[in-house]
C-alpha cells in the first residue's frame, strides 16, 4: 500500500496565522494578544519571535559546496532569491513591523547563502511572477513552497528541502473529515488557482462524478482575506491549501481546525517542495549540497523546528525527483 493513502498527522506547528489577515485589514475575532507583543507560541511549545529582529540560525560558509556555484553568480557575491508576497505564515509572511519578510523559507534561504558564501536578496513577488522572473534570469533560486511536477520539470531544476503537504480547514468542532476523494462529493470547497491543490481537488471531483457521486462545488480565492471570510460565514464548507498554512491560522485562532491531510503529489507520489531554479543554468547541484550540508550539521532541523514544521522534513535533498504526474 502506498504511504501516500495514510492520513499524515497535522502536526505543523502554528501560530500567526491572523498575522495574515491582520496585514489585509480584517483581523480575526480570537487572534492572539501575543501577535502584539511580538512573540506567539506554537503548538509544540516553541515560542515564535514574530518582531523584525529575527536572531535567525546561521551556518559556516563550505568552500566545495561553494565552488559549485554558477561563475557569474560568484562574482555578483549575491543570490536573488524570489519568494512569495509574505502572506503564507509560518512560510513567508510579514513581521510585526508589516514590512521585514519572516518565516521557515527565509530562514532556509539564509542558510543557504551561507553555506554558498553569497548574500541572500529576497524578491517578494505574486505567484505568477515567481516563474516569469526565474524563466527571464531575474531571480536565480525560488523559495516559496513550489512543489516538484513532470510538467514543471520540463523548464525547471529542482532541489527537495520539505515535503509538500496540503490540508482540508474548516469550522472547529464539525464532524466531517477527509480521508479521500469521496470524503469531499457534495462539498463546497475553496482554493487558489493554478495550483497543486486545484489539481487534486479538480480530479478528486473528476473521480467521484464517474463513480456517480456528488460533485463538488470549487470556489476560487486567492487572498487569505477573502478565503477566511468565506469560510467562517459558511460559503464554503473547507480551504484547501498548504498544510504548514492552515495549522498555523488554526492554532492562531482556535476557530478552525484541519479536517484532513494528503501528499501535494496525490496518491502515486510522494510530493515534494523543492528549491527552483532555471533548467539546466547550473545552480541546482550547489544548492541541493547545500541543503545537504544543513540537514547534515543540524541548523535545517533547528530552522524546522523553530517553526514547527519537524513533520515535513526530508531526509536528504534530491534532484529532480519523481513529481506531481502530469495531467490531461
Amino acid at each position: 500500500m502506498s504511504v501516500l493513502r495514510r492520513r499524515i498527522p497535522a502536526a505543523v506547528a502554528a501560530l500567526a496565522g491572523a498575522l495574515v489577515l491582520t496585514s489585509c485589514g480584517s483581523a480575526p475575532s480570537g487572534a492572539s494578544a501575543d501577535l502584539g507583543a511580538g512573540a506567539g507560541t506554537a503548538p509544540n511549545g516553541i515560542t515564535v519571535n514574530l518582531t523584525p529582529d529575527q536572531k535567525r540560525v546561521t551556518t559556516p560558509r563550505v568552500d566545495a559546496i561553494a565552488a559549485l556555484v554558477p561563475e557569474e553568480i560568484r562574482r555578483r557575491g549575491t543570490l536573488q532569491v524570489v519568494d512569495s508576497l509574505g502572506t503564507v505564515p509560518p512560510l513567508d509572511f510579514h513581521a510585526t513591523d508589516d514590512r521585514t519578510i519572516i518565516g521557515a523559507e527565509p530562514d532556509l534561504a539564509y542558510l543557504i547563502g551561507n553555506v554558498l558564501g553569497l548574500k541572500v536578496e529576497l524578491n517578494p513577488v505574486s505567484w505568477e511572477n515567481v516563474f516569469v522572473g526565474l524563466d527571464s534570469g531575474k531571480y536565480d533560486l525560488g523559495i516559496t513552497n513550489i512543489t516538484v511536477t513532470e510538467a514543471r520539470k520540463e523548464k525547471y531544476d529542482f532541489a527537495t528541502y520539505r515535503l509538500d503537504i496540503l490540508g482540508f480547514e474548516a469550522r472547529k468542532g464539525g464532524s466531517w473529515r477527509v480521508t479521500g476523494p469521496k470524503d469531499v462529493a457534495g462539498h463546497t470547497i475553496g482554493t487558489s488557482s493554478g495550483t497543486n491543490q486545484e489539481k487534486l481537488l479538480i480530479a478528486w471531483n473528476e473521480q467521484n462524478t464517474k463513480a456517480g457521486l456528488k460533485p463538488v462545488d470549487i470556489k476560487y480565492y486567492q487572498n487569505s482575506s477573502d478565503y477566511y471570510l468565506a469560510l467562517s460565514s459558511g460559503r464554503i464548507d473547507a480551504w484547501l491549501g498548504p498544510n504548514p498554512t492552515e495549522a498555523f491560522h488554526a492554532a492562531q485562532t482556535g476557530q478552525t481546525e484541519v479536517i484532513g491531510t494528503y501528499s501535494g503529489g496525490g496518491a502515486d507520489v510522494l510530493g515534494k517542495i523543492a528549491a527552483t531554479t532555471k533548467k539546466d543554468n547550473g545552480l541546482v547541484k550547489a544548492v541541493n549540497a547545500a541543503v545537504n550540508e544543513i540537514i547534515r550539521n543540524g541548523t535545517y532541523g533547528q530552522v524546522l523546528k523553530r517553526w514547527g514544521l519537524d513533520k515535513e522534513a526530508v531526509q536528504t535533498s534530491e534532484i529532480n525527483p519523481p513529481g506531481l504526474p502530469k495531467t490531461g
